[in-house]
């Protein structure tokens, strides 16, 4: 689909320039450049096309840069400005970036900088339209709890991927409430699995539709082949906008290297995944500084690494496992998990680990009504194709 671009600049010299440097993109139909010589002439070019960014500069006359973007934040349509300024300008770009811009490039506009970040702008854009339409979807869907419920479960993966050097095994068990827990898996390229466990506050469809927002944005970021910690820093600030009802997720990400035997991670205020070694030890991965997403923007996370070992297994899960609850009250806590893991499951495969502990869970709760999802994700590493109990 072609994207539509409009540069406002009183420059004259400007239009042709721009036209020759992108002739090529704009004869393969990807970009069309619309042009304005001020504020006021942007806004009615605005009025009638679907533009999806806004390239500015700041100083001209009738209304400048500063004023358009005020406008802009006024529009019913989703549109990323970059503003131009003289290089050292701070002042102006600070103001500009405070009124909604997401990026600037300085003068004299060097173009493969403007080439490079109008694709970062459009790719954002894509993200957060992609966010949108998945909130949109379920918005129509607030009175229906059902249909909320049963969109929580189709939005999640169905199929493990096979592969004689790895094995994955996920399952979601949802409460009577609907919730926002949520997992996810993907291949970043053939060697690099990332893999993610997540929740979201409350219950309902409004946790419903914020968890179809939060792993369409996660997903979308991490296969652009971003570090883990970038990854939940991007995401945390995308999550941060419009958040009127104060939403968050905690996260757990992570890629394992299927060729180095490396697991990378960051963790957003989410239990740290287990590590049960082959040898028959396990231990809770070193925890890493991170809070839930969609707390606060400008957020700093930090990487964890491990190197795993063949038969190393990683096991992830949702409070809904440590918060079950039995009939007297009592939680099924963290020890009694770690318990159950070393004295039952440690050599078992990724199914049987998962599947054994959702069995002594559903016992230890009997009749207990629960309201959390219980969610699990076992991932094991075997470069030599060994096969577990």
């Amino acid at each position: 689909m072609t994207k539509k671009i409009l540069v406002v600049d009183d420059e004259p010299d400007l239009e042709e320039l721009i036209l020759q440097k992108f002739r090529r993109k704009i004869r393969s139909n990807e970009f069309e450049f619309l042009f304005a010589r001020n504020g006021l002439e942007a806004l009615a070019k605005l009025q009638g096309n679907d533009v999806d960014m806004v390239l500015t500069d700041i100083n001209m006359p009738e209304m400048d840069g500063l004023t358009l973007l005020e406008e802009l934040l006024k529009l019913p349509t989703l549109t990323k400005a970059v503003v131009v300024s003289a290089y050292g300008d701070m002042n102006n770009i600070r103001t500009a970036m405070n009124r909604g811009a997401f990026d600037f490039v300085t003068k004299p506009i060097d173009f493969r900088d403007l080439e490079l970040t109008i694709d970062k702008t459009l790719s954002e854009l894509k993200a957060l339209k992609d966010g949108r339409r998945a909130s949109d979807t379920l918005n129509a869907l607030q009175q229906e709890m059902e249909l909320a419920g049963r969109l929580q479960q189709t939005i999640l993966p169905k199929f493990c991927p096979i592969r004689d050097d790895m094995a994955l095994f996920t399952k979601m068990a949802p409460a009577k409430d609907i919730g926002g827990d949520f997992f996810d898996y993907f291949f970043i390229d053939e060697d690099h699995l990332g893999v993610v466990i997540a929740d979201v506050s409350g219950k309902g469809v409004t946790a419903a539709m914020f968890m179809a927002v939060s792993r369409t944005l996660l997903r979308f970021t991490a296969l652009q082949g971003t570090d883990v910690v970038s990854v939940l820093a991007h995401v945390n600030n995308l999550l941060c906008i419009d958040n009127d009802m104060s939403m968050f997720v905690t996260v757990f990400y992570g890629i394992l290297d299927l060729k180095k035997g490396e697991f990378r991670y960051a963790n957003g205020g989410h239990f740290p995944a287990i590590r049960m070694s082959g040898d028959g030890k396990i231990e809770f991965l070193p925890q890493t500084r991170g809070i839930a997403l969609g707390v606060m923007e400008g957020m700093e996370f930090e990487e964890g690494r491990v190197g795993l070992s063949d038969g190393d297994l990683l096991y992830l899960f949702t409070d809904g496992i440590s918060e079950a609850e039995n009939p007297n009250g009592e939680f099924f806590e963290t020890q009694r998990l770690m318990d159950y893991l070393t004295g039952q499951l440690i050599g078992m495969t990724p199914e049987r680990i998962v599947t054994g502990v959702h069995n002594a869970v559903k016992e230890f709760a009997g009749a207990a009504e629960q309201f959390d999802d219980m969610t699990q994700l076992a991932l094991q590493y075997r470069p030599g194709g060994n096969q577990q109990g």
